[in-house]
């Protein structure tokens, strides 16, 4: 009887999803397991060809809860829209799920019958154990992981510039209002601003980073957040904010508290939303291509071998009147 890829796994001691990835040469393995799986296959004599991989014509769109609702969220939604726009491009369809840890995750995958998985934004490491464990072509976008293709704006590099146009302006007391640590984009533009501080002599002061709720809190906690940084006996003169909906909430704040911006206070987001240009005075933010990042994901898997495994893309500042001295 011939071999099938359960009897190469129990043979290697993986799982069936990693002999999959294997004798299809897809990214998220080290070269070590990879011959090692190859190895046994040729032992039992498998034919590897009847694994080659098929063509793309259904991919999966997966975001966290936390992400969720999307008509709300408005930086995945223009990711999303990117990632749909290049599969249309490719003649391949597109579908969206958002999951939780607590989902039947596999079940409801299933559902879909998707050739690969786009994952955007963050996942607990459980979870995306689990997707890696479907044997489906993988990539992320706005997240890293281990052995995975990505596809990142460059986070530290947006935090760097944000942060160094503060001091530029003369500001010396720069806050951090962060998201959770837990995410890979938070835990670089929080690199990038304590690498400015230090460039420019500055010791970063932990009073000045404040953890700020993701989800339907953000708001409320960055309000709270920038209340009690006003209150330190040495308050910020700047706040450089880990996303522009708690950048927003900060600005708005301020006009609640009659709190001059930018005079006393200067703000400066992450992300550049529509809400940013519409903001009064404009929320001045770092820019990422949302769009671009959903047709670059796409792109990984659709050329998994065309480029490293980790992609970054390019960001810029854009300034406004919430951080110009004089606007």
């Amino acid at each position: 009887m011939a071999a099938t890829v359960r009897d190469i796994a129990h043979a290697a001691g993986v799982s069936v999803g990693t002999v999959s990835r294997a004798l299809k040469g897809q990214p998220g393995l080290t070269e070590t397991t990879r011959a090692h799986v190859c190895a046994v296959a040729a032992q039992l004599s498998y034919d590897i060809g009847r694994l080659r991989r098929k063509p793309l014509r259904r991919v999966l769109f997966l975001l966290h809860r936390q992400h969720s609702p999307l008509s709300a969220n408005l930086f995945y939604s223009e990711v999303l829209h990117g990632a749909e726009e290049a599969c249309r491009d490719a003649g391949m369809a597109l579908s969206f799920l958002s999951l939780g840890p607590t989902d039947p995750v596999l079940e409801q995958v299933e559902l879909h019958a998707p050739d690969a998985l786009l994952c955007a934004g963050f996942f607990e490491p459980e979870l995306l154990h689990l997707l890696r464990g479907t044997g489906l072509p993988l990539a992320l976008i706005d997240m890293w992981a281990d052995g995975l293709p990505s596809v990142n704006p460059d986070h530290r590099q947006g935090g760097y510039l944000a942060t160094r146009h503060l001091l530029e302006q003369r500001r010396r007391n720069i806050a951090y209002l962060s998201g959770s640590p837990a995410h890979y984009s938070v835990r670089q533009r929080a690199l990038g601003y304590r690498q400015a501080l230090y460039d420019a002599g500055i010791l970063a002061d932990p009073q000045l980073e404040v953890l700020v709720a993701d989800g339907e809190a953000l708001e409320q906690d960055a309000a709270a957040a920038l209340r009690a940084l006003l209150a330190l006996p040495h308050p910020p003169d700047a706040v450089f904010a880990f996303n522009d909906a708690a950048a927003l909430a900060a600005l708005r704040t301020c006009a609640e508290l009659g709190v001059r911006v930018p005079e006393q206070l200067a703000i400066v987001g992450f992300d550049n939303i529509a809400a940013a240009a519409q903001a009064n005075p404009g929320l001045s933010s770092v820019a990422v291509d949302k769009p671009g990042l959903g047709q670059a994901g796409i792109r990984r898997l659709l050329h998994p071998d065309g480029t490293g495994a980790d992609e970054v893309m390019p960001v810029r500042l854009i300034v406004r009147g919430s951080s110009r001295t004089g606007a």
